[in-house]
């Protein structure tokens, strides 16, 4: 047993050697929930033999997928300005991009509404949330956050030392903020809150958010990742950005990843009072990941209005049409306010995914509540169709 377990502690070494810390959070869901790796047959690691002996059947061979819907990606971007932004711009990438990020600062920051001193660019969101849980816990502490969520921020914190106080969301799945509120206390460092959720996909009220968020942030630091706001179709919602002008101790984390598009490009941005933010840079350095061209992309993006509002309107059509086969195959889902959609099942996780990969069909399994879910990214219609199919056949 003690074999075992450490070659599992060899294999998780080896990821984020491989990868960076971003692959860690993917091996384990924290106290509710233990996900297995997605079998995503175009990765790399399936070369790793202790990839297969710990996360796949020993007879399993990689099909080709012909759906992959297991990492809440925009299956329509880059959107074509962006990708012309990257183009115009490649013959520059033996620079370095300080000016051309402070531009892209600038804008982002109008955009928002805030002074430029309040933005931090990153490589994506998860390496600002990743970065802010490295300097806030070096020292210990405790994080607060809903169980569900995303366990990003979480798992580099408890990698330094931290504790994480889960509490669990409530029965519509939005975060049960009177006990968060209550579960703050002399060693809490920061407050962490996904809207919309996931791995859940559910909403909380904005006002309820809001007004949590102006008194929490007296006390400790609120973090609120944003990924998937502009996503949430007729969502009772709306940005805590705002709180920054009252001068409230909030960070609010957005990314380029989901409606625009670009989760390989790596952009992302946290809006935060510049005092917050110097704790952060007296550590690391915000934007010194994001590649010339990166910078690029994703100022064409924010203008490309057409591409976001066509995402929008794509991803509400494909979620709808998974709704209706699931109500016809009676599984009950949460209803989502993003580009995924999480519903229970009566296999095993492992079980799951394996029957789905099989048929080229690519998606996430957790176990929440001691139970198992799939977890299925909105695709184009067409790889709905073929999840929908798939799933058909397992019924």
């Amino acid at each position: 047993m003690n074999q075992k377990m450490d070659r599992r502690n060899l294999l998780k070494s080896g990821l984020m050697a491989i990868g960076g810390m971003t692959l860690a959070p993917h091996l384990s869901m924290g106290a509710f929930a233990n996900a297995p790796l997605p079998l995503d047959p175009e990765s790399r690691i399936y070369r790793s033999p202790m990839v297969r002996e710990h996360f796949l059947p020993a007879d399993f061979k990689a099909p080709k997928i012909i759906a992959r819907l297991s990492s809440n990606e925009n299956p329509y971007g880059p959107p074509m300005s962006a990708q012309k932004a990257v183009a115009d711009s490649v013959k520059y990438g033996n620079r370095y991009a300080w000016k051309e990020m402070y531009d892209l600062v600038d804008k982002i920051a109008k955009k928002e509404g805030v002074p430029a001193d309040h933005i931090m660019m990153g490589p994506g969101s998860s390496d600002l949330l990743e970065k802010v849980a490295l300097v806030l816990f070096m020292n210990g502490g405790n994080v607060v956050s809903a169980d569900p969520c995303y366990m990003s921020l979480i798992k580099v914190a408890e990698s330094v030392g931290a504790t994480w106080k889960a509490v669990p969301c409530t029965a519509d799945w939005s975060h049960d903020l009177k006990a968060m509120e209550a579960a703050v206390d002399k060693d809490t460092k920061l407050v962490y809150v996904c809207n919309p959720n996931n791995p859940t996909g559910a909403i909380t009220k904005g006002q309820d958010l809001l007004d949590f968020c102006s008194r929490v942030s007296e006390k400790v630091p609120v973090f609120v990742d944003e990924a998937y706001i502009e996503l949430a179709v007729g969502a009772d919602t709306q940005s805590m950005v705002s709180l920054l002008s009252q001068k409230k101790n909030v960070i609010v984390a957005r990314t380029f990843s989901k409606i625009m598009g670009m989760a390989g490009i790596r952009v992302g941005y946290m809006a935060a009072l510049p005092s917050f933010l110097e704790q952060i840079n007296k550590i690391t350095r915000g934007g010194m990941g994001i590649s010339y061209t990166s910078i690029f992309a994703a100022s064409a993006s924010l203008d490309d209005k057409d591409f976001q509002g066509n995402t929008r309107k794509l991803n509400h059509e494909a979620k709808t049409y998974l709704y209706e086969n699931l109500d016809k195959m009676g599984y009950k889902y949460i209803p989502s306010y993003t580009n995924f959609v999480l519903f229970p099942i009566s296999m095993p996780g492992k079980e799951l995914l394996t029957k789905m990969t099989a048929k080229g069909i690519s998606i996430r399994s957790f176990d929440i509540q001691n139970k198992p879910w799939c977890r299925v990214s909105i695709g184009t219609m067409d790889e709905m169709k073929a999840f929908v199919g798939a799933l058909g056949q397992l019924s």
